[in-house]
């Protein structure tokens, strides 16, 4: 991708750019989802190390706060309102067509701000190693940038950065609200039993080549799996999916699916509903 970006001509710098869109997005989302769950090695030392890798070093965020906003709350208390509800992705003083098209080029801009933010909730030696590993990340990329791609100005290289970095930005936000956002809510005093959370609260988009592998299989069409068995690596929630299904579908509990397409159409025609007002509670009648 750094070596194609060299060319002058408008094809093989564009390919540039979108291997370097992918690859980021690989590391960024995908390797750091799976290695917030400690979902790419048994020894949990490693897992340690990996995390800091992919969320620090590549995403250029905190891998304390990434790993308890996402596997303690989100995933403990999934579609729980005030805990793990996705109100975190929620922008209520943008319209719909801001939000969903484009505020997403700006994640590359916020993620480290978002983290430089929460690094006040954490020990200072994990800050100054977050500090550290964000900056080496972000360094590292624009140092490729003139010295192998050969882009002659700081700006240019900036602003590519901010072009690579944010390619799959918008699949990356909508992702992240189809899968919960929608679907029934719940209170905290009133759950229901973990199966039936999961079960209600969660959706799977369809399979899609692009974004099985730069989001992973537990993101994307596996992501009912995920929930139920956040430990497991991507290649085995694919496995599972067709038992978890079934499982699901002969007890009578919802199975939820639905594509990108129509998941889009219905953000676009609720958005006041879903992203601006408070969700309403789900009564656990007929559970």
């Amino acid at each position: 991708g750094f070596l194609c970006l060299r060319s002058a001509q408008a094809v093989p710098f564009l390919v540039g750019v979108l291997i370097l869109g992918v690859v980021h997005h690989t590391l960024t989302v995908k390797g750091s989802h799976l290695a917030s769950h400690n979902a790419l090695t048994e020894s949990k030392s490693w897992g340690k190390v990996w995390a800091i890798f992919f969320i620090e070093l590549c995403s250029a965020f905190t891998a304390e706060q990434a790993t308890y906003n996402h596997v303690k709350i989100h995933h403990g208390y999934t579609n729980v309102i005030g805990l793990g509800d996705s109100s975190t992705w929620k922008l209520p003083f943008l319209n719909r067509y801001m939000y969903m098209f484009i505020a997403p080029l700006a994640v590359p801009i916020i993620t480290p701000l978002v983290a430089l933010n929460l690094l006040r909730n954490v020990e200072w030696k994990a800050a100054l190693r977050t500090l550290c590993c964000m900056f080496l990340g972000l360094y590292c990329h624009y140092w490729l940038l003139l010295h192998v791609s050969g882009f002659q100005s700081p700006w240019s290289a900036l602003l590519c950065m901010l072009l690579t970095r944010s390619l799959l930005a918008h699949p990356y936000i909508h992702v992240n609200i189809f899968q919960h956002i929608g679907l029934p809510m719940f209170a905290a005093d009133r759950k229901p039993k973990r199966i039936h959370l999961m079960s209600l609260g969660v959706l799977n988009l369809p399979r899609n080549a692009l974004l099985d592998w730069s989001f992973g299989h537990s993101l994307i069409s596996c992501h009912v799996e995920h929930h139920l068995f956040p430990s497991l690596s991507d290649n085995m929630c694919l496995k599972i999916k067709p038992i978890v299904s079934q499982y699901l579908k002969q007890k009578k509990l919802p199975y939820n699916e639905d594509t990108y397409a129509s998941r889009l159409r219905l953000f676009l025609q609720r958005y006041e509903e879903l992203m601006v007002h408070a969700p309403p509670i789900t009564e656990l009648v007929g559970i």
